[in-house]
């Protein structure tokens, strides 16, 4: 039987991952947003890398990664993550025509999605599988921060990335540069760092893989994971999106925030970590 679906996707994590109310989510996120103090950036910001936990926790953090963008206007944004429930494809999208949250609906650039579709079956073999009324929400959550950060309504390239294969990713990454060219367009990588280790040890993953961030090394990314030397959920996006930024001309990633869930949990021994990181033309 066929699955019927609405053309527009409800958020159904709004008013548990991020308040329900738009006033309110829009004040939570300036807020966050207000807090953020940067370093200066050697370039045109391109892409950011921000976590995906409910804002009570990782919302300071992402916070860092818009602060970077703030003010500014894209015509399209990327929104790369991983995909948290089973599901056996390499590479997803939505099948819906736009994203809804309680500030508003944001389209879905279908035309630029079957055109990465269609050259990626050409030059791989492998092709996006689109779904409808999916729960994830590390993508939506990083909505909710462009919508309040940005000056101008947006596009939305979403795609959600299970694959882990190195080749396969940067694949990926170069069709999607491929793809985006010409668009003025930022790109954004939806990851938290390791889950539940003590803070300390915690502290020492998170920093390495960080540093794999700072590098502007995808492959590092990925082999930090492999490794078990540094972890990061959404490896495979951060590895797409900085595979294309690199395609697309950035030359830089800066470090800008880390913190644990400990600070807002008081739980010391169990974190989760949370990262974020701008990437400059």
């Amino acid at each position: 039987m066929k699955q019927s679906f609405s053309a527009v996707r409800p958020s159904p994590i709004a008013g548990s991952w991020y308040p329900g109310n738009a006033t309110v989510l829009r004040s939570e996120v300036s807020r966050y947003l207000d807090s953020a103090r940067l370093p200066a950036l050697p370039g045109p910001v391109l892409g950011v890398i921000s976590p995906h936990a409910g804002y009570h926790y990782s919302g300071p953090t992402a916070g860092y990664a818009y602060r970077a963008v703030q003010g500014q206007s894209y015509d399209l944004v990327v929104v790369a993550s991983p995909l948290h429930d089973y599901l056996p494809y390499p590479f997803l999208t939505s099948a819906h025509q736009s994203y809804a949250t309680p500030l508003g609906e944001i389209e879905v650039e279908t035309d630029l999605l079957q055109q990465l579709n269609e050259k990626l079956q050409k030059r791989s073999g492998e092709h996006l599988t689109a779904i409808a009324n999916d729960h994830e929400h590390s993508l939506e959550i990083q909505l909710p921060f462009l919508q309040t950060a940005l000056s101008q309504p947006f596009r939305l390239l979403p795609l959600m990335v299970r694959e882990q294969n190195p080749a396969a990713l940067q694949e990926m990454g170069e069709v999607l540069a491929e793809i985006v060219a010409g668009q003025h367009l930022l790109l954004v990588a939806s990851t938290d760092l390791s889950h539940f280790y003590p803070e300390e040890e915690a502290n020492l993953l998170d920093a390495t893989m960080m540093a794999q961030f700072a590098a502007f090394s995808p492959q590092g990314v990925l082999q930090a994971e492999a490794s078990q030397t540094g972890f990061a959920c959404g490896s495979g996006a951060v590895a797409v999106i900085l595979w294309a930024a690199k395609a697309l001309g950035g030359k830089q990633v800066t470090l800008l925030h880390h913190s644990t869930s400990g600070k807002t949990s008081g739980d010391h021994e169990r974190v989760v970590g949370y990262g974020a990181a701008a990437i400059t033309q």
